[in-house]
């Protein structure tokens, strides 16, 4: 299951990331563009950050260190 988060997150990041250059980069008189790009870079963050806290959430919480013989 982790490592189908992680893939979810990676791929939200990647959209939040393309999605938001796209909206920075738009023609100022394209408003219908650059409200889409707008909107699924929002959806790309919220979806990156909640997979991340999830993924980090689920760290081993028990470390043993290794003792030298």
């Amino acid at each position: 299951m982790n490592k189908l988060i992680a893939v979810v997150c990676v791929i939200s990041w990647s959209g939040f990331w393309a999605f938001g250059y796209l909206a920075l980069s738009a023609d100022v008189h394209d408003q219908a563009q650059i409200l889409v790009a707008s909107l699924l870079a929002a959806l790309g963050f919220l979806t990156g950050v909640f997979a991340y806290i999830r993924l980090a959430r689920e760290r081993p919480v028990n470390y043993r260190r290794v003792m030298p013989r």
